[in-house]
C-alpha cells in the first residue's frame, strides 16, 4: 500500500503558538522558508519525516501526536454536524469547513463539542449518528476516541509482541505450549482447565493464591490461546500499556479500564498473529479469512479485529474496519481503523444492508457490494459467530461481524474475485432512515430528519414517508 502523506497543519499552529513564535521564527528554526511553513500550517503541504524529526527535536513533542485526529473528528464529521435540520438554511460548503479547520482549529474543534454536548452524543471519531444522539455511554465512546485516535494500530505493541511471539517459536512451535511453559518458568503461573460446573460464570481467573491462570473447558483451542496470550501481555507489556493509558489522560476511570482492556487484547492477538508474517499471509491468500485462522490458530472474529490494525509505517495492509452487531442491529465492537468508513461511525444501521441477513445463515460468509448516498461504494464480508458461553435462559448468543472495505481497494481480496466493484449495480442503502434521504425505499422506517412530510390521500407511494426532497 502507498503511504498516505501527513497533514497536520493544525498541530504544527498549535506547537508554533505554545511556543511564542512567528511564522518566521519557527520556519528559520526549521531551515524552511516562512510561505512555505504557511502552507503546511493551511494543510497545503505535507509534512516531510525530515521535518517531522526537525520538529520533534526542536519542540521536544511526540510525533505519533500529529497522527491523530482533526479537529471535531475532521472535514466529514464537521459536515455531518451541519447537516443537522437547525443548520437548514446555511450553505457551508466543504472547502468552508477545510479553511475552518486549517484557520481556526480550536474553534472547530470547541464547535463540535458544544453541539455533541447539547445533541447528548458524539457526531465525530468517536461514534457518530446522523438526525439523533449517540446511544453508547461517555466511558465507552471516550475509549474508542483514543483507540481511533491511533487508528487501532499500536507500534510499540507490535513491535514488542512480534519478538515475542519469534522468542516463543524458538522454544515450542505450539504457541499454547510455549505460552504456558513461559507462564509457569518466568512468571510461576500455571494454567489449569476448570469444568463448568466449577466455574459457571467465567471464562477466565486468575488465582494468585493458588498461582494459576484458570480457564473454563468452554473455550475452544483458539480462545485458551488467546486467553494464555492475554494473560502474558498483562505481565510483559505492563509498562508499555500503561504508558499509552496515561498518555491518553482519561477522565473517568470506566474509559480508562476499558482502553486498557482494548490493549491486552491487542497485545494476545499481536503476539498469534505477528505483525509481519501476518501480513504476508494476508497478501498471500488474497486476504482468506478461513485460511488465515486455519494457519494461526485464531477465531473468525480474531482474525476479522486483526486486519483493521494493519498500519505500519512502510508495511500497510489493507484498511479494514470491523463491526459487530446483535439481532437488534446493536453494536458491541466497531473499529474504523484506516478505513474512515461512515458505516462505523453511526448508530444506526440500514437493513438493506446484509450483515442483518448473516443471522438466518449460520457461518456462511456474505459479502455484499453497497452504495451510500454520497455515491462511495463499500465491499462488506459479514459471518455470524457464538461467543464461548453457555447457553443463558434457553438462548445462545449470536452476534454478526462485518468486515467493510472500499470497493476501489477491494480487488485484491479472494472474497471478491468475480465481482464487478466499479460497474456492478451495488445495493444502495443509507446510515439509518434519520439520516437517510433515499424517497423510493419500501423498508423506510421512519422519515429523515429535518424534511419536511407530505401526504396525498389520494395516492401511496413504495414509501410510507413522502417528503420534501429539500431540506
Amino acid at each position: 500500500m502507498s503511504e498516505q502523506k501527513l497533514f497536520a497543519g493544525h498541530a504544527v499552529r498549535r506547537i508554533r503558538r505554545a511556543n511564542g513564535l512567528t511564522q518566521g521564527a519557527m520556519a528559520d528554526a526549521l531551515t524552511i522558508s516562512a510561505s512555505y511553513l504557511n502552507l503546511i500550517e493551511r494543510n497545503q503541504r505535507p509534512l516531510t519525516a525530515t521535518l517531522l524529526l526537525k520538529l520533534a527535536q526542536s519542540y521536544d513533542f511526540d510525533p505519533r501526536t500529529l497522527t491523530g485526529t482533526t479537529p471535531g473528528g475532521g472535514v466529514e464529521a464537521i459536515r455531518r454536524r451541519l447537516s443537522d435540520p437547525m443548520f437548514a438554511d446555511l450553505s457551508v460548503d466543504r472547502t468552508q469547513v477545510e479553511e475552518w479547520i486549517a484557520a481556526s482549529p480550536d474553534a472547530a474543534e470547541a464547535f463540535a463539542r458544544a453541539f455533541d454536548r447539547l445533541s447528548g452524543g458524539s457526531h465525530g471519531a468517536a461514534g457518530a449518528m446522523q438526525g439523533g444522539a449517540s446511544i453508547e455511554p461517555e466511558s465507552i465512546a471516550s475509549a474508542r476516541r483514543e483507540i481511533e485516535r491511533w487508528r487501532n494500530h499500536f507500534a510499540d505493541l507490535d513491535s514488542q509482541a512480534e519478538n515475542l511471539a519469534d522468542e516463543l517459536r524458538l522454544n515450542n512451535a505450539d504457541l499454547y505450549g510455549a505460552i504456558t511453559e513461559r507462564l509457569r518458568v518466568k512468571h510461576q503461573l500455571s494454567i489449569r482447565i476448570l469444568p463448568f460446573d466449577v466455574m459457571p460464570d467465567r471464562l477466565r481467573r486468575l488465582d494468585l493464591h493458588a498461582r494459576q491462570l484458570q480457564l473454563s473447558e468452554l473455550l475452544d483451542p483458539a480462545s485458551r490461546t488467546f486467553a494464555a496470550a492475554l494473560q502474558l501481555g498483562m505481565l510483559e507489556a505492563k509498562a508499555e500499556i500503561e504508558a499509552l493509558v496515561a498518555g491518553a489522560s482519561f477522565t473517568e476511570r470506566a474509559g480508562e479500564r476499558l482502553y486498557r482492556r482494548h490493549l491486552h487484547s491487542y497485545f494476545a492477538a499481536a503476539v498469534m498473529m505477528p505483525y509481519a508474517r501476518f501480513l504476508r499471509a494476508c497478501e498471500a491468500t488474497g486476504y482468506d479469512l478461513i485460511l488465515l485462522q486455519r494457519r494461526f490458530g485464531a477465531g473468525f472474529e480474531h482474525v476479522a479485529h486483526r486486519l483493521t490494525t494493519l498500519q505500519r509505517v512502510g508495511q500497510r495492509g489493507l484498511p479494514f474496519f470491523m463491526l459487530r452487531i446483535d439481532r437488534a442491529g446493536q453494536s458491541s465492537k466497531r473499529y474504523a481503523g484506516a478505513s474512515a468508513s461512515p458505516l462505523v461511525e453511526t448508530d444506526r444501521r440500514c437493513p438493506l444492508w446484509h450483515v442483518h441477513n448473516v443471522f438466518a445463515r449460520p457461518g456462511t460468509l456474505l459479502p455484499h457490494l453497497v452504495e451510500l448516498e454520497d455515491k462511495s461504494r463499500w465491499f462488506t464480508l459479514s459471518r455470524t459467530v457464538h461467543p464461548q458461553t453457555a447457553v443463558s435462559g434457553g438462548v445462545e448468543a449470536e452476534f454478526a461481524i462485518c468486515l467493510g472495505i472500499d470497493a476501489k481497494l477491494a480487488a485484491p481480496l479472494a472474497a471478491a474475485r468475480g465481482w464487478d466493484l466499479g460497474d456492478a449495480a451495488a445495493t444502495p442503502i443509507g446510515l439509518g432512515c434519520p439520516a437517510c434521504t433515499r424517497s423510493d425505499c419500501p423498508q423506510r422506517s421512519a422519515p429523515p430528519a429535518g424534511r419536511v412530510l407530505v401526504f396525498n390521500e389520494r395516492e401511496r407511494g413504495l414509501s410510507p414517508f413522502a417528503f420534501d426532497q429539500q431540506a
